[in-house]
């Protein structure tokens, strides 16, 4: 098959670029060749990328990079959603014109990402966007939404339980509560005391974090408490222990427990982020934009998410 395209764009393209490892300060918009889609491969025209958290702790220093695989000068941000612009040998089951989402590792923050459908990664995917999932939610959906599924099921959650959820408000805390609500829990939620009503909004039951925090939510259900995520560290871990919560209904995602089973993204269940993205088109879990912001003002949007204070999703457009 020959390669398929939408239109011939331009020799040069607009992506995001470190040529030093650190803090929002190192990243730069950079006029860059258009990649090209070789076997196996499309190419997505970007239109939204979304940040997260792990997109600054892997750029943040050459060891951590090293572990991603990364090295310079290297890309920025996983989450992406756009339109498929080019296929090449032997693609199937995508079309020049096809809406899709999902992951590019640390280069998504572009007019363009490469897509190699034969590796099979989570974060090298392409998946089509259902109809009622618009640009900027589909590109918040990836990264975020796997890791709240894959703690999910850890937990293994179920209408009986009672579940309590750190850093509830963050960006993975978006799609665990809603998530945990779908299976029929209980949520309590950990927060500041400003993420309160944000946090009823999602459908948890808001709880401050710090010191005290397992009598505050002994208080708030008397009546115990059977599962725990941490999303943010192991403040909710220790609550829960005290709270009589065992080792094996409690997950971390961001720091390592000794006996407490961790998640990530990559190890979500098959089918979990197109369960997620049909959920999305059918009006049952929501996805919150804080802010969106040019390409051009990367530095602003980085420095607002990895403050870790925002409510909701960040977003870049394209």
């Amino acid at each position: 098959m020959q390669e398929q395209s939408t239109q011939q764009p331009a020799g040069r393209s607009r992506a995001v670029r470190l040529d030093a490892f650190g803090g929002p300060e190192v990243l730069d918009v950079h006029e860059v060749p258009v990649p090209q889609a070789g076997p196996g491969q499309v190419r997505v025209r970007v239109t939204a990328a979304g940040l997260n958290p792990m997109d600054w702790i892997m750029t943040a220093d050459a060891d951590t990079a090293t572990r991603f695989g990364l090295s310079l000068p290297a890309g920025f941000g996983t989450d992406y959603a756009g339109v498929v612009d080019r296929l090449g040998d032997g693609v199937t089951g995508f079309a020049p014109g096809d809406r899709v989402f999902g992951g590019a590792l640390s280069r998504a923050v572009a007019d363009f990402v490469v897509i190699d459908l034969d590796e099979r990664i989570a974060a090298n995917e392409a998946h089509h966007t259902p109809d009622g999932v618009d640009d900027r939610t589909a590109a918040t959906l990836t990264i975020a939404g796997r890791t709240a599924s894959a703690a999910l099921a850890v937990v293994d959650l179920g209408p009986d339980d009672t579940v309590l959820i750190g850093g509830a408000a963050g960006g993975v805390g978006v799609f665990a509560v809603q998530l945990a609500r779908i299976a029929g829990a209980r949520v309590i939620g950990t927060g500041s005391a400003t993420s309160s009503d944000f946090l009823r909004d999602l459908g948890a039951e808001p709880v401050p974090y710090g010191d005290g925090l397992a009598d505050r939510v002994r208080a708030l259900a008397p009546d115990g408490v059977t599962a725990a995520i941490d999303l943010h560290g192991t403040e909710t871990v220790h609550a829960a222990r005290k709270l009589g919560v065992q080792d094996d209904r409690i997950c971390t995602i961001a720091a390592q427990v000794d006996g407490v089973p961790a998640a990530n993204g990559a190890n979500a269940t098959p089918g979990a982020l197109e369960e997620i993205a049909r959920l999305v088109a059918a009006g049952r879990l929501r996805v919150p934009i804080a802010a969106s912001f040019p390409i051009e003002e990367i530095r602003r949007a980085a420095e607002l998410q990895a403050g870790r204070h925002v409510h909701g999703k960040v977003v870049i457009d394209l």
